[in-house]
């Protein structure tokens, strides 16, 4: 190949050019270079500033031709690529070529290098251009057994550059998770995996409020992927139909209780007769509801009832119970008891 190479050569300063870049993208590919490798490389062949633009990440590369990341505004692009891997088109790249350009002919060959190296990348590392991710992969970014780099690893195989955040969440739902993960992080790096019966998303952004309300999620709020998982998990566990999603870093001092033995629990006697309570679902209901709006008549517009119908289901909660629902301390009480029967066996 290098004799033919060599051969060629000789017969045009074009050709010779051409077979070069050629062979400079064949050695970098076969070295397995990442991205900004790539960039660097090309920017110094190209000896202008080049471009990578992934859409999934919604990150550029901008390499000078000294092999530094340029931070200069971005000039009119001289010349650009389409990457596509699969048939899809998954970024760009370009080349920004200040005055006369060189020659058009080598910078489109070039380009084209350019984009069949970064769609090998980028279908070796990652990412994905899909939501669902590998499960083991996210486990080794989720838990605490993993070293730093084992998880800084699986996170670029996910597709998560180094320089942004990943926030975890837990998720229950009949809703696939792919479109739970798209719901909550529309236009940013998202993957989600299940897990046992919780399905795992890793996302560089939460907005939570974009999510339908028979989704339960669990927000957590640590820097660190496993710490937040486990916040996520337990942030989970206090989602209610009233409340179905829940931040770690909302539930303050309450998440504690989520550390309380179950079996001392279910001794409380306040907890125990929340659980006699819970036979019937009306009366679960009022009393949810009582403690949420602090008040008899907020509650009775929440029901939908007449104030002095709660009124009497109140009575009867306050027999079963032995609390003094209308005294302050009575409805700390109840609303304590409540969370924790809730949170036991979740």
């Amino acid at each position: 190949m290098e004799a033919l190479a060599e051969r060629l050569s000789q017969l045009d300063s074009h050709v010779d050019g051409a077979i070069r870049v050629i062979m400079f993208y064949d050695t970098l590919m076969r070295r397995r270079v990442d991205l900004p490798a790539l960039a660097r490389a090309s920017a110094g062949l190209a000896e202008c500033v080049a471009g990578i633009r992934i859409h999934s990440t919604g990150r550029s590369i901008r390499v000078s031709p000294d092999g530094r990341e340029t931070s200069a505004p971005p000039s009119p692009a001289s010349a650009t690529k389409p990457i596509t891997l699969d048939e899809e088109e998954i970024g760009t790249v370009w080349l920004e070529r200040p005055g006369a350009p060189g020659s058009l002919d080598l910078d489109e060959l070039l380009l084209d290098r350019l984009a069949l190296a970064a769609a090998a990348v980028v279908e070796r590392y990652g990412p994905a251009r899909t939501t669902m991710a590998d499960p083991a992969l996210v486990e080794l970014v989720i838990s605490a057994d993993s070293d730093e780099a084992a998880r800084a690893r699986a996170l670029r195989l996910l597709g998560f550059a180094a320089d942004l955040p990943v926030h975890v969440v837990a998720v229950r739902s009949r809703l696939p998770l792919d479109q739970i993960g798209g719901l909550l992080c529309p236009a940013r790096p998202v993957k989600a995996a299940p897990l046992a019966d919780v399905g795992v998303i890793l996302a560089t952004t939460v907005d939570q409020a974009r999510l339908p309300a028979d989704v339960r999620a669990g927000i957590g709020a640590a820097e660190r992927p496993d710490r937040s998982w486990w916040e996520a998990r337990t942030a989970l566990r206090f989602t209610t139909p009233r409340r179905p999603v829940v931040r770690y870093a909302g539930l303050g001092a309450l998440a504690l209780l989520a550390q309380v033995p179950q079996d001392t629990a279910r001794d409380n006697a306040d907890v125990a007769a929340i659980a006699r309570i819970a036979g019937n679902p009306e009366d679960l209901e009022t009393l949810d509801t009582y403690c949420a709006a602090g008040s008899l008549r907020r509650a009775a517009d929440l029901l939908h009832l007449h104030h002095s119908s709660v009124a009497r289901r109140l009575e009867q909660i306050e027999k079963t119970l032995g609390i003094e629902l209308t005294e302050p301390t009575g409805l700390i009480r109840a609303r304590l008891a409540l969370t924790v029967w809730r949170l036991l066996d979740d």
